[in-house]
């Protein structure tokens, strides 16, 4: 996956096949600046909005047939327009976006989950229409193996998301059952409390990623692969997480992990067995 800024984009994977590469680059491309309206420089959130409402308009304007004259929706129209896309998933995007503005809380899983819809699955249904790929069992594990992949963005980049932008995408509900606070977060404290919350958040996570892994194996070629070795590498990153003392540490996969992996991926979805931190007692 992307390790650039915007990290839900397969760009520039040498297993993706040659004639998704310009598509997924102009989707990119998009995505890329409009999460920039949102997160970056100085702007007032009033104003974050109005751009992306703006990009909304112009969304709308290729839906009209309308002649873009901005070079990313000159180029999105053109792609759109050859691969027969869905505008709403483009507006799906946007919608995130607008709540990275608006929303730096999630009251429970399912909050979790309704921003990971916007946020996470366009990404793997534009990658199926792109295939000719997009049917209903594709689509629902595409959606399963994003949604996880989302998380397990979350669950490693607590410290960053807290400290830069005040955003705590841990469900409200289960911190509160787990006895978590808000100071956990600001002192990045990993006490027995936050490590079981930890725990509960990745198993839910690891059971949403195995759920989606034979879109792996049952989409053809170099685009399977893709597929798969995306999946064992968010599998890798939840096996370092479990491994960490320190709940606030975001892992590095290195290139010994990522030959293991690449093993792990021949076996996929044959391969569930969590690591022993992860494996309940008996």
């Amino acid at each position: 996956m992307a390790t650039s800024h915007y990290e839900n984009f397969p760009v520039a994977s040498w297993l993706l096949p040659k004639y998704l590469r310009r598509p997924i680059a102009v989707i990119y491309a998009f995505a890329r600046t409009a999460d920039d309206f949102a997160d970056e420089g100085e702007l007032a959130p009033g104003e974050r909005i109005a751009k992306l409402d703006a990009y909304g308009a112009a969304l709308e304007a290729i839906a009209a047939g309308e002649p873009a004259t901005d070079p990313v929706f000159i180029a999105l129209a053109d792609v759109i327009a050859r691969h027969a896309l869905p505008l709403q998933l483009f507006q799906d995007l946007l919608t995130a976006f607008r709540m990275d503005v608006t929303t730096t809380r999630y009251a429970d899983f399912d909050a979790v989950l309704h921003y990971c819809r916007h946020s996470a699955n366009p990404v793997g249904r534009l990658l199926l229409h792109l295939s000719h790929q997009a049917t209903p069992d594709n689509l629902r594990d595409a959606d399963a193996v994003c949604t996880a992949l989302q998380l397990i963005n979350f669950w490693q980049d607590l410290a960053q998301d807290y400290q830069e932008n005040r955003r705590i995408y841990l469900p409200q509900d289960d911190m509160a059952r787990y006895g978590v606070t808000e100071q956990h977060l600001r002192d990045q404290i990993s006490d027995t409390a936050m490590a079981a919350l930890m725990a509960a958040q990745r198993q839910r996570t690891r059971s949403l990623m195995l759920s989606g892994a034979p879109l792996g194996t049952r989409l053809p070629g170099r685009l399977g692969w893709e597929i798969r070795l995306t999946i064992a590498g968010g599998l890798g990153v939840l096996d370092a997480l479990a491994r960490q003392q320190n709940l606030f540490s975001r892992p590095r996969l290195r290139r010994r992990d990522w030959l293991r992996l690449a093993g792990r991926a021949l076996r996929l979805p044959q391969d569930t067995v969590p690591p022993p931190q992860e494996r309940p007692t008996p």
